[in-house]
């Protein structure tokens, strides 16, 4: 059974889906732990209804500390595999030291197309709407120094027509990752996906 830690910084959309598919049998895996960077986001507020564990660990002032403290906690939790959801900080080396190789981070386009440093969220589906780009996906991929850079594991094309808004792309692709995410982490469970 997989052991799971969860990082977020705000609603935690692909962190809620996976809680759900656990809870709901198609996901053999314990969730173990959330850990936000700020409180009060809709992540933490769904992890603790549903009996999940929750960190609170800022940032800043101090990055080093911040990294320790990740490091320290998703190790005391006994967490095999670490899932970005919308997690809007670069992890730090102790922490992708100890966890390399295991960290999965999922993104609303399909890299290396539309990513990179400052292209998170809704930034991603304006830039796609603005190329007038024909299709767009999900990927998830193993994560390393770089933003959006490590091994890709999976993706998913999503068809766009010519008339599609930013709104409808978000709502599109966030389906995809949704599905991608838990298609991923199956496989890693099943053994067909080594890490």
């Amino acid at each position: 059974m997989l052991k799971l830690g969860f990082l977020a910084s705000n609603d935690g959309s692909a962190m809620r889906a996976i809680v759900e598919s656990i809870a709901d049998g198609q996901l053999q895996a314990e969730a173990r732990l959330l850990v936000c960077n700020k409180d009060g986001t809709g992540a933490a507020e769904f992890a603790r209804e549903r009996g999940v564990h929750v960190q609170i660990i800022p940032t800043l002032p101090s990055p080093d500390d911040a990294d320790r403290d990740l490091c320290d906690a998703l190790t005391g939790a006994r967490v095999e595999i670490v899932v970005l959801s919308g997690y809007l900080r670069k992890l730090g080396e102790r922490t992708l030291n100890r966890f390399g190789g295991r960290i999965l981070n999922t993104h609303p386009a399909l890299l290396p197309k539309f990513g990179g440093k400052g292209m998170y969220g809704r930034r991603v589906h304006e830039a796609v709407w603005a190329a007038k780009a024909r299709e767009t996906g999900a990927t998830i991929h193993l994560v390393d120094g770089e933003y959006d850079h490590g091994p890709i594991l999976a993706q998913r094309v999503v068809p766009l027509n010519e008339d599609v808004g930013v709104d409808r792309i978000e709502e599109l692709v966030m389906v995809a990752e949704r599905a991608l995410f838990l298609e991923t982490l199956i496989r890693i469970q099943s053994g067909e996906l080594k890490l």
